[in-house]
C-alpha cells in the first residue's frame, strides 16, 4: 500500500523519537510535525547532541524500521491520557490546556514509544523506507515559540519516498550552500554583518550597495511610470500611532522604543502604513484624486530574534518598497488586478515566471479588528477580482494580516525553492481607525478603500533570493561592475585606463584591474566575484583597438571593436522598462 509522503514524514518523525528514547531513556518529548522535505521532533534532555550522534540515531531507526513495529492507535479519554503521559511534562502541558473535557483524545503506539496524535501513520514500519532519510540538523527551539519558556533541542530530518529523491535533494542542498547569500556577499565583496554591534543590519559595501540602490531605482522608475507619487515619513514616531492602527497591540514586543525626557514614548518605524495614512488624511480629498497611488521606500526596524537571523533573508533593519492605492469601492476590483499585473511584469524582468498567488483568509485572533461585515466584504471583493479575471490561485485559510485579507504573491526560483515576496491586501479598517475621507460627487464625504502593496517587499531579502537563484550571475543592468577591463601587464594601463575612460563616457560602470599579478590570476580573482565580462587588453588589442572578451561561465573568448563592444554594453546596462 502507498502512501502520502506527509504520512511517511510522521511517521518517521515517531520512529525517531522511539529511536531517541531507546538511546537517551530520560528524554522528554515535545512534539514533531511533517514539514516540507521532511519533518523535525524537538525533545528536552541534559544530553547535548551534536553531529556525532546523527549516525547512532539513524542506525537505530532502521533498526526499528526492520522490526515490522505496528503503529497502533486508539482513544483515551482526557484522564486516562494524563496518566499515561503522567512523566512527560510537555505533554502534560497540553493536556493541562486542552478544553475538551470528556472529548476523547487519539493516541498511537509505536513499539514502546507512545504520542499524543490524530494520525495518520502507516500501518506498520515495513511500509516506510530505511535509505531515504538523514539527519540533518539539531537547533535550539524555545518551547511553543515563545523566547519566555525553555530551550529545548529540534533535530531536523529530510526523508524522501526514494534514496534517489533523497540524493537528488542533497545535491540541491549542497547547490544552495555555495548560493547561500552570506558567501556571495563576501565572494563578490557586497556586504558584511557586526553581530557585536548592529544584529540583523547590513553593513553595505560598494558594490552591495549599488545593487541595492538598483533594485530600488528600477522599481522607483516603474512606479513613477504608472503615477504613482513617492513620499517619505519619519523614521521615529510616537507609540501612540501604532496603538491607534492597531501594530502595537500585535507587533509591540517586536519593536524598538524608548521614552524621552518629557515622558512620551516613542517608537523606531516597524512599518509604513500609519505614516501613509497620516499623508493621506492631510487636506482635502476628492474623488477626482482617485485612485490615489502613493508609495515610500521606508526603511523599518523590527526585533527577530537573535537565532532566525539568516543573512539578507531575515534581518532586523531592512527597507520595504511599499505603497498604498486610496481607491473607491467601483475602481477597487479593476486597482487590485492592475497591481497583480505590475507585480508580475516586474518579477519577469528578474527572471522569475513562475507565480503561485495565495488569498489569504481571515482567522480568529484577539488582534484581528473590525467586523465580520467589513471582512466578509473585503475577502469577497478580492475573491471576486480574482475569480471574475481569470486569474488562478490557492487558498491560504488563516494567513490575512489583522486588518485584512490579502494575495500573495510566490516565486519559485531556479534551484525550486519558493519564496513569498509581492503581497496586496485590501483594508477597509485602517482608513476607519483613521477617519481618512474623501469629497464624492455628491459633494459628501465618503471612506476610501485602500489597498496595501509591496512589490520586491523587503529589498535586502529579494536580493538575497536573487543572488542565491541566479548564484550571483546577476543581470548585466543591475551588475555593480558589469566589465572589468584586465590588462596583460602594466606595458599596456594605458590603453585598459582609455578602455575604462570611453565605456564610462557612455554611462558603463567599470574599472581596470592594474594589480601586478599575472593576468589568469586576475582572471580568477574576478571570475570569483562574479564579474560578468572581463575586457583583457594586452599588444594586440592595443594595436587593433579591440578588447578580448571572457563571459562568466564561459571557457571560449570572443574579441570585438572597441566602439563595437562600448556600445554593445551601452545597451546592454539599460533598465528593462
Amino acid at each position: 500500500m502507498s502512501y502520502p509522503i506527509e504520512t511517511i514524514r510522521h511517521s518517521l518523525a515517531h520512529v525517531m523519537a522511539a529511536a531517541v528514547k531507546k538511546l537517551h531513556p530520560q528524554v522528554k518529548f515535545a512534539g514533531g510535525p511533517a514539514i516540507e522535505n521532511g519533518f523535525y521532533y524537538d525533545f528536552d534532555t541534559d544530553y547535548r547532541f551534536s553531529e556525532e550522534d546523527f549516525a547512532k540515531i539513524e542506525k537505530e531507526m532502521r533498526d526499528l524500521i526492520k522490526s515490522n513495529g505496528r503503529f497502533e492507535q486508539r482513544n483515551v479519554s482526557l484522564d486516562e491520557a494524563k496518566e499515561i503521559f503522567a512523566a512527560q511534562p510537555y505533554k502534560m502541558e497540553w493536556l493541562n490546556d486542552y478544553d475538551a473535557a470528556g472529548e476523547q483524545l487519539s493516541i498511537y503506539t509505536f513499539r514502546d514509544f507512545v504520542d499524543l496524535c490524530r494520525g495518520p501513520h502507516v500501518e506498520s514500519s515495513k511500509d516506510l523506507p530505511r535509505d531515504s532519510f538523514k539527519i540533518r540538523s539539531v537547533a535550539g527551539a524555545y518551547w511553543k515559540g515563545d523566547s519566555k519558556n525553555k530551550m529545548l533541542q529540534r533535530i531536523y530530518v529530510d526523508a524522501f519516498e526514494t534514496k534517489e529523491d533523497l540524493d537528488n535533494f542533497l545535491k540541491m542542498q549542497e547547490e544552495a550552500a555555495a548560493r547561500d547569500n552570506r558567501k556571495l556577499g563576501k565572494d563578490m565583496d557586497l556586504f558584511h554583518f557586526e553581530p557585536e554591534y548592529a544584529p540583523g543590519a547590513v553593513f553595505w559595501h560598494d558594490k552591495g550597495y549599488k545593487i541595492y540602490r538598483g533594485l530600488i531605482e528600477y522599481v522607483r522608475a516603474r512606479q513613477e511610470m504608472a503615477g504613482y507619487q513617492e513620499i517619505s515619513t519619519p523614521a521615529v514616531m510616537d507609540r501612540c500611532l501604532w496603538e491607534r492602527s492597531g501594530h502595537w497591540a500585535k507587533y509591540g514586543e517586536h519593536n524598538y522604543s524608548g521614552k524621552t525626557q518629557d515622558g512620551k514614548v516613542f517608537c523606531i518605524k516597524p512599518m509604513s502604513c500609519p505614516g501613509g495614512m497620516l499623508v493621506f488624511g492631510h487636506g482635502l480629498r476628492s474623488y477626482k484624486d482617485l485612485p490615489l497611488y502613493m508609495a515610500e521606500f521606508g526603511k523599518v526596524h523590527r526585533y527577530e530574534a537573535a537565532g532566525g537571523l539568516s543573512g539578507l533573508l531575515r534581518v532586523r533593519e531592512f527597507t520595504q518598497d511599499d505603497a498604498h492605492i486610496f481607491c473607491t469601492e467601483e475602481q477597487l476590483e479593476a486597482e487590485v488586478v492592475k497591481i497583480l499585473k505590475f507585480i508580475k511584469d516586474i518579477y519577469a524582468k528578474f527572471g522569475f515566471d513562475k507565480i503561485t498567488m495565495k488569498l489569504a483568509t481571515r482567522k480568529e485572533s484577539e488582534f484581528r479588528i473590525g467586523s465580520d461585515e467589513i471582512w466578509d466584504k473585503a475577502e469577497g471583493a478580492l475573491k471576486h477580482a480574482l475569480d471574475a479575471n481569470g486569474i488562478e490561485y490557492e487558498i491560504a485559510e488563516g494567513d490575512a494580516a489583522f486588518y485584512g485579507p490579502k494575495i500573495d504573491n510566490y516565486l519559485r526560483d531556479s534551484m525550486g525553492r519558493v519564496w513569498q515576496c509581492g503581497t496586496v491586501q485590501l483594508d477597509m479598517n485602517l482608513p476607519e481607525r483613521f477617519d481618512l475621507t474623501y469629497v464624492g460627487e455628491d459633494g459628501e464625504k465618503h471612506r476610501p478603500i485602500m489597498l496595501h502593496r509591496a512589490v520586491l517587499g523587503s529589498i535586502e531579502r529579494f536580493m538575497g533570493m536573487l543572488l542565491e537563484s541566479t548564484g550571483g550571475h546577476l543581470p548585466l543592468w543591475l551588475s555593480p561592475e558589469p566589465v572589468v577591463v584586465a590588462p596583460i601587464s602594466e606595458k599596456f594601463a594605458d590603453y585598459a585606463n582609455e578602455v575604462v575612460a570611453t565605456l564610462r563616457d557612455a554611462g558603463v560602470n567599470t574599472r581596470a584591474d592594474l594589480r601586478d599579478e599575472k593576468v589568469n590570476y586576475k582572471i580568477r580573482e574576478l571570475s570569483l566575484a562574479k564579474t560578468p565580462i572581463i575586457a583583457i587588453v594586452g599588444e594586440k588589442e592595443c594595436q587593433n583597438k579591440t578588447v578580448t572578451l571572457r563571459k562568466l561561465g564561459q571557457e571560449k573568448q570572443e574579441s570585438l571593436p572597441l566602439d563595437e563592444f562600448v556600445e554593445m554594453m551601452k545597451n546592454a546596462v539599460k533598465m528593462p522598462l
